[in-house]
């Protein structure tokens, strides 16, 4: 099959689509061959940000399941993994920057496919605002270790120089993004490599602790098992967190018409980086709960009081005063380089769906220096800056709440894209054994596994107590917030459709099925 040209033009047919099939697919001009296969990985990885996820949520998990926080990682990795394969699939015959938006499109019309583009572009804005918080924290976290100064690291607590600091890191990683993937690729490869690295660090020297504090516990197979959760309520809730751990490996997919083999090193890409990610996650799972345990007192993961922040608390205890400041280095690093690589998919889905007359036609244009779609990515750092401080100021809690309901996001766009998948190639997922594992049954269980998530979600959210415990008109703001949002991009959906009928009349970006692909 013929790749992505290295140089498309707005309006060209993407070449890679199935003879005869493009129906409307268009080249962005955004800058071709940019990004090897290993590049494009290291993408994946760096927007999933594996230290920053592993602080974080390390402690919750064995907190809702246990000494099964291992298995929790198993099976978050599952749906994943096989909505990943429909990702190849589907970018094998459209390697479109738009991704999630083209292909559903594609596969289910313009307004479902609108929708679910609405879908990435909201739940990467929250991740960028929580992104950039994390960074600013850890930031005056380390100032603080460095300096030795309780005063500098209280500087977070200052709501002014909080939200100054975190404007400016977003104005940075946006110049960064605008200048383009070799300027972002350089930067990666540096700050990806430091915190797998010191990842690596804590894991030998967590194993080495093992049996050396009061909480220490003994390996056993069984933290490998997800059947030997306590209840079905506490392995959906460590599913979800689980699943939110693996989000933003699809960065790879969005970089595609800038990626060197376009129809083929992205999906390997993305293969290649959830690999990576479970195996960290495993091994650091496995090392944590060996050296402290995972019990809710003294250094035990699931302590409340240092649950939502592991690696700070075991910095010193594992790897001494010395190589702890290390772990603070690395979650800052981590949460930077998320906070960079995660303009990718917002911007380029942006460019798409204004390429494709989905948003207003001044989205559509990328620099001609750069080859990077410039004011989509100036405006998704503008939106990220506003969005966390106006949630700052209004409140905590809303600001808590909104990250809440990033998985009701997730699992919505990712379910659909599958879904989307096994829709698009129906008439060929019994040519061949291959073709109905990775075109249909894949796609298949992993959309239904999310969409399950989504409903169980979506049902949790409406009890008050579900994320920050605050509530509107009785309902949990958790709720509200999440299918506001959803809602809020019906209404936007219903305003473009007056602005650009073409596009809703399925004249731009025709739907269609193809009855043979070309192999490769």
């Amino acid at each position: 099959m013929t790749q992505l040209d290295a140089r498309p033009q707005a309006g060209d047919t993407v070449r890679g689509a199935a003879p005869g099939k493009g129906g409307g697919v268009r080249g962005k001009g955004l800058g071709g061959n940019s990004v090897g296969l290993t590049g494009s990985a290291v993408i994946g990885i760096s927007t999933v940000a594996p230290v920053y996820c592993l602080t974080s949520t390390l402690g919750s998990t064995a907190g809702e399941v246990g000494l099964q926080m291992p298995a929790i990682f198993l099976a978050g990795f599952l749906p994943m993994l096989l909505v990943a394969f429909a990702y190849r699939e589907l970018n094998r015959v459209m390697p479109d920057c738009g991704t999630s938006f083209t292909w559903t499109v594609k596969a289910f019309g313009p307004r479902v496919g609108w929708m679910c583009g609405w879908g990435l572009v909201v739940a990467t804005i929250i991740v960028l605002s929580n992104l950039a918080g994390v960074a600013t924290s850890f930031f005056w976290l380390l100032a603080g270790e460095v300096t030795g100064s309780d005063a500098v690291a209280a500087l977070d607590d200052n709501k002014a120089v909080h939200i100054v600091t975190v404007l400016a890191l977003i104005a940075i990683a946006t110049a960064i993004s605008y200048r383009g993937m070799t300027a972002t690729k350089g930067v990666q490869y540096a700050l990806v490599g430091l915190q797998l690295l010191v990842l690596g660090v804590f894991v030998a020297m967590a194993l080495s602790k093992a049996g050396s504090f009061e909480t220490s516990l003994s390996f056993s197979t069984e933290w490998l098992n997800p059947f030997a959760v306590e209840s079905f309520a506490a392995f959906t809730a460590g599913l979800s967190l689980s699943i939110f751990m693996y989000w933003g490996w699809d960065a790879s997919l969005s970089a595609n018409e800038e990626t060197t083999g376009s129809g083929k090193t992205p999906g390997r890409a993305a293969l290649i980086a959830m690999v990576v990610l479970v195996a960290s996650y495993l091994m650091t799972g496995v090392a944590a709960q060996m050296a402290v345990g995972s019990g809710g007192t003294g250094l035990g993961l699931a302590n409340p009081e240092t649950s939502d922040n592991v690696f700070a608390a075991l910095a010193g205890p594992v790897m001494g005063p010395g190589l702890g400041v290390l772990l603070f280095v690395a979650v800052l690093a981590s949460a930077a380089a998320s906070l960079q690589t995660t303009f990718i998919p917002v911007a380029r889905t942006v460019l798409a769906m204004s390429t494709y007359q989905a948003l207003p036609p001044s989205f559509a244009r990328v620099n001609p220096r750069f080859k990077t779609p410039g004011k989509a990515t100036v405006v998704a750092g503008i939106a990220t800056g506003a969005f966390y401080t106006v949630m700052t100021l209004v409140s905590e809690n809303v600001l808590i709440d909104t990250i809440y309901a990033l998985g009701l996001m997730i699992c919505f766009y990712y379910s659909l894209t599958a879904f989307a998948c096994a829709w698009y190639f129906r008439a060929e997922i019994l040519r061949s054994g291959r073709d109905f594992v990775f075109k249909g049954l894949a796609p298949v269980v992993g959309g239904l596994l999310l969409a399950a998530v989504f409903g169980k979600t979506l049902y949790d959210m409406w009890d008050p107590a579900y994320g920050s415990g605050s509530t509107v008109a009785g309902v949990g703001s958790v709720f509200v917030i999440g299918v506001g949002l959803l809602a809020l991009g019906l209404v936007i959906m219903v305003v473009m459709r007056r602005v650009s009928p073409a596009f809703f009349r399925g004249e731009v970006l025709k739907r269609d099925t193809p009855s043979l692909i070309i192999a490769d």
